[in-house]
């Protein structure tokens, strides 16, 4: 064979080897490519499956390779190559969970990015993903699958895989917590931005969120750390955070109106919230009065969020210029179908203006200073406050004085006989004292004891005040330190001296049976026959 002959040959051999080889790996990164996409999807059905211990339904999921060719991305070992998957209909039940129940969460639409060498990698790392209707269902604690009963050992955590994802961007996103009773209406706040950022792998994600709340409505800033997921028992999931919740009206609710804001802190698990923080509505008022009084108040309070209740302990307010503290809860009993309000208040040292602006649709009629202690309760809100609001306690109201009113006429007049001198004019604008038992129910304020005091005079009632209709129905014993002669003038004086010791009784110089009937504008005092 000629030289020539030989180097064609060799030739035509090697450019053999050189195209066999090309095809060899065209068809190895058809292959390689043709698997990317059901590689991926198993990859993340299988992180989610394990990481939530779910059953996993994906409706559909796409690969978008880099654009670089087949035979690019083989020869540089699949480096630098960034993958785009995006999918929609996604879906995750509690692998332990009743056929009925609603999936755990549910996706409309997702996205994420990732280099494709992360796929074969023991720690695998997404840098982004993107969720757009996000729904996370959290049922009530005793719905909630045990560690034994999902497949995992007592004792021993849960299996976690190595992946970290570094960025979570959620958007029109909800959060709803299932009640026990499955004919009320869940929990839901919408959120409407929600920033997730990875700290590393089992560890709390930091997060910064928006949300919507429905009662009343206003939004809620929130940052802080969330997680790490408890697939076993998602209720316990860990979170804190700080809040801002702006501009919510007070409106919605039956009887009240004003604009809160609040700022705060919170921590516990999605079961179960702590929460301290303030909250101010300068315009606090009540629909059926309209008088607009500043509400601040500081609270401490345990929220449960399988049912709603709500432990006050204790909630520190100032009314105007009135400071009180309030313990309690709102609940829902189990004869009720709505949620209730039950409150102590203890207020030691109160200005009755602050709570007569609050009640009543004319400017206050007294000064003084008020020792409250009551407690509250608000049955469930089907009809008017008013008609719901129900108060049993005690008071003592000192150094009190009606203003610009035809009752401290009367109560000055009524001191002046009572220290026998029913012309000194010099006797005026006096003091009142007075402390009861009350209670008050569907509007009506009764009295189981009431004791009331001026210089020379002392009175002691019970009776009841009907604040719907402004009707007043009392009866009692008036004490007076004067004898009934003293309290007169003139010849009347005189003439009634002999009858003195006749009224001179129980250690007062007149003891009278006395009634008090008419309305808060227009009392009418008179003996009770």
């Amino acid at each position: 064979m000629t030289r020539r002959r030989r180097g064609w040959l060799i030739g035509a051999v090697l450019l053999a080897v050189v195209v066999a080889t090309f095809v060899t790996l065209y068809v190895m990164a058809r292959r390689l490519a043709a698997n990317f996409e059901p590689m991926v999807r198993y990859q993340a059905v299988e992180y989610l499956r394990t990481r939530f211990h779910c059953d996993v339904r994906l409706k559909t999921l796409h690969v978008h390779l880099p654009k670089l060719s087949t035979l690019a991305l083989l020869f540089r070992h699949e480096k630098g190559a960034r993958i785009r998957v995006d999918g929609e209909g996604l879906s995750m039940r509690l692998a332990t969970a009743p056929a009925d129940a609603p999936p755990l969460f549910t996706m409309r639409r997702f996205g994420f990015a990732f280099d494709l060498n992360a796929l074969r990698a023991a720690q695998k790392t997404v840098d982004s993903v993107t969720i757009d209707g996000l729904e996370i269902d959290v049922p009530p604690r005793q719905n909630r699958p045990s560690l034994r009963s999902s497949g995992v050992p007592p004792g021993q955590p849960a299996a976690n895989p190595n992946v970290i994802i570094k960025d979570v961007k959620i958007l029109n996103a909800s959060l709803v917590l299932l009640p026990r009773d499955t004919t009320r209406k869940p929990m839901q706040f919408q959120i409407a931005d929600l920033r997730l950022t990875s700290v590393g792998v089992d560890s709390p994600m930091r997060y910064d969120a928006t949300l919507a709340i429905p009662k009343p409505p206003g939004q809620v800033r929130s940052q802080g750390t969330f997680g790490p997921w408890e697939a076993d028992d998602p209720g316990s999931t860990q979170l804190a955070g700080k809040y801002t919740f702006s501009n919510a009206d007070l409106g919605i609710f039956n009887g009240i109106a004003g604009i809160l804001n609040s700022t705060g802190r919170f921590d516990g698990t999605l079961g179960a919230v702590h929460a301290t923080g303030e909250a101010r509505v300068p315009d606090f008022r009540l629909k059926m009065t309209g008088h607009a009084v500043s509400l601040w108040t500081r609270f401490d309070c345990l929220v449960d969020g399988t049912n709603g209740n709500t432990v006050l302990q204790p909630v520190h307010a100032r009314l105007g210029s009135t400071a009180f503290t309030t313990t309690g809860a709102v609940i829902k009993h189990e004869d009720q179908p709505n949620r209730s309000i039950d409150l102590k208040v203890n207020m030691p040292d109160g200005d009755i203006r602050d709570l007569l602006r609050l009640a009543t649709k004319q400017p206050p009629f007294m000064e003084g200073r008020l020792n409250l202690n009551s407690t509250v309760s608000i049955p469930p809100l089907t009809a008017k406050v008013k008609q719901k609001l129900v108060l049993d306690g005690t008071f003592e109201l000192s150094d009190a004085h009606f203003l610009g009113s035809h009752i401290q006429q009367q109560l000055d007049q009524l001191s002046r006989r009572g220290q026998g001198q029913p012309t000194n004019q010099s006797i005026g604008d006096v003091l009142s004292n007075m402390g009861g038992s009350f209670r008050l129910d569907n509007q009506v304020m009764t009295l189981r004891a009431l004791s009331f005091a001026v210089p020379g005079a002392d009175v002691d009632l019970t009776g009841a005040y009907d604040m719907d209709r402004d009707s007043i129905d009392f009866h009692g014993a008036l004490k007076l330190r004067a004898k009934v002669s003293e309290t007169m003038t003139g010849w009347k004086r005189w003439a009634l001296k002999p009858v003195d010791p006749f009224f001179a009784k129980n250690g007062a110089g007149t003891y009278l049976r006395i009634r008090v009937d008419g309305s808060s504008k227009q009392p009418h005092f008179g003996l009770d026959r």
